[in-house]
């Protein structure tokens, strides 16, 4: 009986210890966090959002979908991953992960961009990924915030945009928008700033890897949600964010234009739901019901 007590007792542990793996940190001593915000984001579960997705693509709207994950994770700053240990300079990120998955005629496209912004004080992120698959090949972009100075790696399929390196000054980063909304929306500063566009942009138009010219405001849309607006100049584009004016500022859409095929056209996303979740303990069959909840 001692036996059998004692296995069971290690089998409840390594069950633990998997869960645990898998789960974002305990939540940490944070003195510019309100006591709301730690509690909605430390609860051991992501926030999943899903949205229909009207995708611009070769002149012509595709209709898909888009899912906006949020988490927070360990980030070891020495390895610039997802820490699997504990140490004294592991910081607390908040993971967005932004989705989208739409058909272009006979063929899927797959796009997928990650970016880790501390959670204390989310001005920038420490690193961001992004990648697109499609059956003509994939692009992957890779960039590395290293006390200021972007380490930016950009490969692809077609050979004029492979094998890109290069440094770059800090600047703002619009794939760190929805983060910092989610976080901090009042340190969004108005004004006319250097910002590099979204991954997913620079690589479906093949624009330069660069910091360019960005316009940026947020108004009151309606008594309880805001519009945050990014204008660039130079690329004719535009970004339109609006979200919840009170915690959690749940993003309830985005619209993004600029020229396609010598005309203007637009993207839009809107939100279909959002719910909470260890998705990572959600792989069995049956868990495929949530899936269709989230209208995926």
């Amino acid at each position: 009986m001692k036996n059998h007590s004692y296995l069971l007792i290690c089998l409840l542990s390594l069950l633990q210890s998997s869960c645990e793996s898998q789960t974002s940190q305990a939540e940490p001593k944070f003195n510019m966090v309100s006591d709301e915000a730690k509690k909605y984001w430390y609860d051991g579960k992501a926030e999943i959002n899903s949205y229909d997705l009207e995708q611009v693509r070769y002149g012509k709207i595709r209709q898909g979908k888009a899912v906006l994950i949020f988490v927070t994770e360990p980030f070891s700053k020495v390895n610039y991953t997802k820490a699997d240990q504990s140490a004294a300079d592991n910081l607390s990120v908040l993971k967005c992960n932004s989705t989208k998955s739409f058909l272009t005629g006979i063929y899927p496209y797959q796009m997928m961009t990650s970016s880790f912004i501390p959670f204390e004080k989310p001005n920038t992120s420490l690193k961001v990924t992004s990648s697109i698959q499609e059956w003509c090949g994939q692009t992957y972009m890779h960039l590395v915030n290293k006390k200021g100075t972007f380490e930016i790696d950009y490969n692809s399929y077609f050979q004029h945009e492979s094998f890109q390196k290069k440094n770059m000054k800090d600047a703002l980063l619009e794939d760190d928008i929805f983060s910092i909304i989610r976080l901090d929306h009042k340190s969004i500063k108005h004004g006319t700033h250097k910002m590099i566009p979204s991954f997913f942009y620079l690589a479906l138009k093949h624009k330069d890897v660069k910091s360019y010219e960005a316009v940026i405001s947020i108004v009151d849309h309606d008594s309880t949600t805001k519009n945050l607006s990014i204008a660039y100049p130079a690329l004719k584009r535009t970004v339109q964010v609006r979200y919840e004016n009170k915690f959690p500022f749940t993003i309830l859409n985005w619209v993004e234009s600029y020229p396609e095929n010598g005309q203007m056209m637009t993207t839009k996303a809107s939100l279909i739901r959002s719910m909470q979740s260890d998705y990572w303990n959600k792989s069995q069959p049956q868990d495929t019901i949530l899936r269709q909840n989230l209208g995926l």
